[in-house]
């Protein structure tokens, strides 16, 4: 008797395994009555869904078991599926360079509003004071601050050069000014020219002005660049589409619980991170040198502060000027003594006018403007939001299975890891490409890596060599970075009549082309450009960097 009864409990047992295993009418009812229920609130049609489970031997991505799922209803959950996954990518880039867009308009504007400011110190300080020594080169000194302007925002422009003619041509200018009553030929002016680093007409104004503005010119435009740069990268990675084997692991992950009639089971985390550590490797390869380039831009705020910091030197141009004439003014009789012994003694022109009285209106005085904290705070929050974003591309696979995958808390018997019901025992892959090899879930050619993202990490590999060098105070352009960003490299092998690499102090008249240029930022000069291109055989690496534009220098003497 007790056999009896102990042969009815087993037989009663296997028969409840098969009622799980195959569904009894009331429970396929059940299950496919709520898959019907989801199915139906995205949008598709209720007639895809049968009232009750079915054989699956048509599904292609979910196990093959009983289901709720047609193929009509698998291969619109799968095409969802990818649409979600890549709009949560958009949603999270998205997010990211919103950061990183009012970083760079904030800091960026900051930075402009200084010589902005500087240049109206100068338009209403330098007409009393220096009358028309100023006002017969108004048009000299507006050019300067337009060139610093081009410059800082990515002209390809050597500043040294650029200081270098503006002090010689101004020299030839004020020193007619100063001898009206003297013939002075071209030739003449020519020797004044080779004298002037000897005799030092301008005082140290020059050279201080040269030392400190590259230095911070190249540090403030470095940064802002690298914003620009970042996220510019971020907008391309988050275009790259998902590829095939990523769709159908998303499916599984997502929608197959649905249709093996177990809606409510939620991934497990080790099974989920495996789909999206696949899905994403290429992208994590991003994050060494995403991590470089981060570090890069902090440390190159340092050169922000300081008597011979950005924020000093940008908003204190005016200042420099001003010393260089008042030192011209004050040593015009010995100036003009010296010229003379090197240069010889220039004829008078019968019917010119007399010598230009000195101006006995004092020393101009100007203060520099001590800093208002402005920077120091943009700065300061930008730093904080570089260091969190550090790990953005190896943390995207737990952050969007976190917040967009409905990821179960813990890895147990009733979370869902892709075929049942039930703990996830595969270990959880590492980051990158080459870390896949053995992915349990989505099947990763790792040899064949993405090449939109390939690019991109070669776009932060130059500006980060633009970076570091900008700490130096070296302006590296970006044409000359060299592939591991050694700064070695010798560029392209475009020639200079092609490319306009390099802006001649002796053309007349030339093109300033923006090899560099911030992204998203038009010409406040007025100044009309036009895009130009230069066919290198990286072309293909540079695809980021903004179009060349061509801007007009003005050239006067």
């Amino acid at each position: 008797m007790e056999l009896r009864a102990r042969g009815w409990w087993l037989l009663c047992v296997a028969a409840a395994l098969v009622a799980c295993a195959r569904g009894d009418p009331a429970s396929k009812s059940r299950s496919c009555s709520e898959v019907r229920q989801i199915y139906g609130a995205k949008g598709f049609s209720l007639s895809d869904v049968p009232q009750a489970e079915i054989s699956g031997e048509h599904l292609r991505i979910c196990p093959q078991g009983y289901t709720c799922c047609t193929s009509q209803m698998e291969e619109n959950l799968a095409n969802r599926s990818r649409t979600e996954l890549e709009t949560a990518l958009r949603d999270s880039s998205r997010a990211l360079q919103a950061t990183l867009a009012t970083q760079l308009h904030s800091i960026d504007g900051h930075f402009q509003s200084l010589l902005n400011d500087s240049e109206r110190s100068l338009q209403e300080a330098f007409p009393d004071a220096f009358g028309e020594l100023y006002a017969q080169n108004a048009r000299a000194f507006r050019d300067l601050y337009a060139e610093l302007r081009l410059y800082y925002r990515g002209a390809n422009l050597h500043l040294e050069e650029t200081l270098a003619e503006f002090w010689a041509r101004l020299l030839e200018r004020l020193f007619r000014q100063l001898h009206p009553q003297l013939l002075l030929p071209e030739d003449y002016l020519d020797c004044l020219g080779k004298q002037a680093e000897a005799l030092r007409p301008f005082g140290e104004a020059p050279r201080e002005l040269r030392l400190r503005a590259t230095r911070a010119f190249v540090a403030a435009r470095s940064f802002v660049q690298g914003l620009g740069v970042a996220s510019e990268v971020v907008r391309k990675v988050a275009q790259v589409p998902l590829g095939p084997e990523c769709s159908r692991a998303v499916m599984k992950l997502v929608y197959c619980a649905h249709c093996l009639g177990v809606p409510g089971a939620r991934p497990c985390p080790g099974y989920c991170r495996n789909v999206l550590k696949g899905c994403l490797a290429n992208q994590a390869d991003l994050d060494a040198e995403w991590r470089n380039l981060l570090d890069s831009m902090v440390l190159i705020t340092d050169k922000f502060w300081g008597p011979s910091g950005a924020e000093n030197v940008i908003g204190s141009v005016h200042l420099w000027l001003a010393e260089a004439i008042s030192a011209l003014q004050d040593n015009r009789d010995t100036l003009t003594a010296k010229v003379i012994q090197g240069c010889g003694n220039p004829r008078v022109n019968p019917q010119g006018p007399g010598p230009e009285e000195k101006r006995r209106g004092g020393k101009l005085a100007l203060q520099e403007k001590p800093p208002t904290g402005t920077l120091e705070k943009l700065v300061s929050e930008a730093k904080a939001q570089l260091r969190d974003m550090q790990d953005f591309w190896i943390s995207l696979p737990g952050t969007l299975c976190s917040e967009k995958m409905a990821m179960s808390s813990a890895s147990d018997d009733r979370c869902w890891n892709g075929m049942a019901k039930g703990r996830y025992l595969p270990e959880v892959m590492g980051d990158g490409l080459a870390n896949q090899i053995n992915n349990p879930e989505v099947e990763v050619d790792i040899t064949k890596p993405d090449m939109t993202i390939r690019q991109q990490i070669m776009q932060l590999k130059i500006m980060t060599n633009r970076l570091r060098g900008a700490y130096g105070g070296n302006d590296v352009d970006f044409q000359d970075a060299s592939d591991d960003g050694s700064g070695s490299g010798s560029g392209g092998g475009c020639p200079d009549d092609i490319c306009g690499r390099r802006v001649s102090k002796t053309r007349s008249s030339s093109r300033t082309p923006l090899t560099h240029a911030l992204p998203g930022l038009s010409e406040q000069e007025g100044q009309k450009t036009s895009a130009a291109s230069c066919p290198q055989p990286q072309a293909l690496l540079l695809l980021l960097l903004v179009p060349v534009f061509a801007a007009a220098r003005p050239r006067w003497r």
